[in-house]
């Protein structure tokens, strides 16, 4: 007889994450999104940086490549340049700036650059979810 595939342990948690990725995702307000994209883009970068130390290069490129996706795709593709102003012309540049630099720090393996790209957008988090609760109150209202 066959044995059945046992799932490692790392496919379990890769569904379960995927899980509660499209849970989060399905039912949130386009503030919230916002905030998700924040998220990930910092568990991203942390992702790399731990897959660099332990010399993991694939790993690393995944985790730098998902960064750039919810840069380009998520964030820097959601401004409205139009008629976001300033803001969103100054969010803009700096976007395309973190792409750089990741792209920089994959081609390097540049810890302190991935750093950088975190801490750059970190306060941008902060910022956004101080304002959560006037987001809530507009989008209900």
């Amino acid at each position: 007889m066959f044995a059945r595939p046992r799932p490692d342990q790392r496919s379990i948690a890769g569904l379960y994450q995927t899980v509660q990725v499209d849970t989060a995702v399905s039912g949130a307000s386009p503030h919230r999104l916002v905030e998700l994209l924040f998220e990930e883009f910092i568990a991203s970068c942390s992702r790399a940086r731990g897959a660099l130390r332990n010399g993991d290069i694939q790993a690393k490129g995944r985790a730098i490549g998902r960064a750039v996706r919810i840069v380009e795709e998520g964030l820097r593709g959601g401004l409205d340049l139009t008629h976001g102003g300033t803001l969103a012309r100054d969010l803009h540049d700096l976007y395309g700036y973190l792409v750089v630099r990741l792209t920089q720090a994959n081609l390097r393996n540049d810890d302190a650059m991935l750093a950088e790209c975190a801490a750059l957008v970190q306060p941008l988090h902060d910022a956004w979810r101080a304002i959560a609760p006037q987001a809530h109150e507009t989008h209900t209202h």
